[in-house]
């Protein structure tokens, strides 16, 4: 399989749903009568959506070939944790100018990777393509390969410029580079009955960790994750899993698919946030793997899992339960908090997210009531008409509405990108509950809704000039 932008584009066509086709008829049509806006594709092109998805790959070098300033845009935005090499932390660039656009800079990128080979011995080098280094038709392939020929060190080509699609089609592409030149390389030193691999989640603020004890508790091995704290020869031998699990994310599910047809794998989608969904993921990891035993003892971590989670959870129901509260935030976070705050037996009275389908749309509808509301905007007088009419008690966003909740005067959660809590699992709902317990009973917000001391001055002077009047 290729893992140039033109047989992505194939490969995605095939595994289009029937609704998808409609959405791309829809859109084709509003094409024609909308004009692209500058800017439109920063930060979610699909170069930086494939260095997201292949940087969590600790031990490898991570080569730009291009200017200085796409390393930049992505660099450090995601908290990709290690628990191990940090070499996936240093940035590496071909950084051309303008001498190499114009004569080529094929030949500084292979100088530039023999020079990072020999200074940091990486187990693995990706070289990602940009926009400008695309148009000029810089040959990364053929440098991978003769600088894998010369070390001996494996050099694998990403074809991703950023003007290729969006930020799905990245990770889409980061997924065949892994099957196109990684996957199938090497072998385990072992296998199991009980070996799986887990995909998409990408280890951020440490998330997968509170995920490989509950496994390792029923004796599943994880054979390689794809790719949160990964390292490159775990990805080599992940086509012995007997088990592909996809989480939270279905940019790489042709990845899933590709595996069931080249090595027999089978995969289930499922999902780590939430206490239900971490159950059923649990359920539907032992059924596929077909042991009564591992289901029964399954079953049993299930109950002392869940048992001490209500009870470390039952102080922050007291005080939360009946609360109201609105979410304008996106991508999952918006069901991680809508199943924390049905936990705590919060109300969500409302929700705007960034990237909604209709099949998003009627699952949240059906969570969260009739009376639940979808906003179309998140324009700040759209909040504040919401809050006022509803009388919320709280708003769950990123900073940039931090001065909402400060003129409405209610607490107000940053759930922002860049998260620092690790929110999968059992733990993750219990981070969530702490998070809003410590935002809605911050002492500050009863600071912000008593008047300015100004304004008591004043009408302590008004009051007492109104009493001389009268004497």
């Amino acid at each position: 399989m290729n893992s140039t932008p033109g047989k992505t584009n194939d490969s995605l066509s095939d595994s289009n749903s029937e609704d998808a086709r409609q959405q791309q008829i829809l859109h084709k049509k509003k094409s024609s009568t909308q004009l692209p806006q500058p800017g439109t594709t920063q930060g979610s092109c699909a170069f930086d959506s494939a260095m997201m998805t292949l940087v969590p790959i600790t031990d490898a070098a991570h080569v730009v070939h291009g200017p200085s300033g796409c390393a930049a845009s992505i660099w450090g935005s995601y908290s990709s944790l290690s628990s191990g090499s940090m070499l996936y932390k240093i940035r590496f660039s071909s950084d051309i100018d303008e001498n190499d656009i114009i004569f080529g800079g094929a030949k500084k990128l292979y100088k530039g990777i023999l020079e990072l080979q020999r200074r940091y011995k990486p187990a693995a080098v990706f070289v990602y393509s940009t926009c400008i280094t695309a148009l000029i038709g810089d040959d990364i392939e053929g440098v991978c390969k003769d600088a894998t020929e010369k070390t001996g060190i494996p050099t694998i080509p990403v074809h991703c410029p950023g003007f290729i699609g969006n930020q799905n089609l990245g990770n889409r592409v980061a997924g065949e580079a892994m099957l196109s030149h990684v996957i199938g390389t090497a072998e385990p030193d072992t296998i199991t009955p009980y070996d799986i691999n887990l995909i998409g989640e990408h280890n951020i603020a440490g998330a997968i960790w509170n995920i490989l004890p509950l496994l390792e508790k029923l004796g599943i091995r994880v054979l390689a994750k794809i790719t949160g704290d990964a390292v490159y020869k775990e990805v080599c031998y992940a086509h012995r899993a007997k088990l592909n699990v996809l989480l939270s994310s279905k940019a790489l599910i042709n990845m899933a698919k590709m595996m069931e047809k080249q090595y027999g794998i089978a995969y289930i989608e499922e999902s780590i946030y939430g206490i239900e969904q971490i159950n059923q993921c649990l359920r539907n990891i032992a059924a596929k793997l077909g042991n009564s035993d591992l289901q029964e003892r399954t079953e049993k971590l299930i109950v002392e899992e869940t048992a001490a989670i209500d009870e470390k959870l039952a102080p922050y129901i007291t005080k939360m339960q009946g609360k109201r509260v609105i979410l304008v935030i996106g991508s999952f976070k918006s069901w991680l908090i809508i199943f924390a705050a049905k936990k705590l037996r919060m109300e969500v009275i409302a929700i705007k997210t960034n990237s909604n389908t209709e099949e998003d749309r009627t699952r949240v509808k059906s969570l969260l009531g009739q009376d639940g509301i979808i906003l179309e905007q998140n324009s700040p007088q759209e909040i504040l008409q919401i809050i006022n009419e509803n009388q919320a008690d709280m708003l769950i966003a990123d900073k940039r509405h931090q001065d909402t909740s400060l003129i409405a005067r209610i607490p107000f959660l940053d759930i922002n990108q860049e998260r620092n809590h690790a929110y999968a699992g059992y733990i993750g709902i219990l981070e969530v509950a702490q998070e809003l317990y410590a935002a809605f009973y911050n002492p500050v917000w009863e600071q912000v809704c008593q008047p300015a001391p100004w304004s008591e001055d004043r009408e302590a002077g008004e009051a007492g000039n109104s009493l001389e009047e009268d004497i």
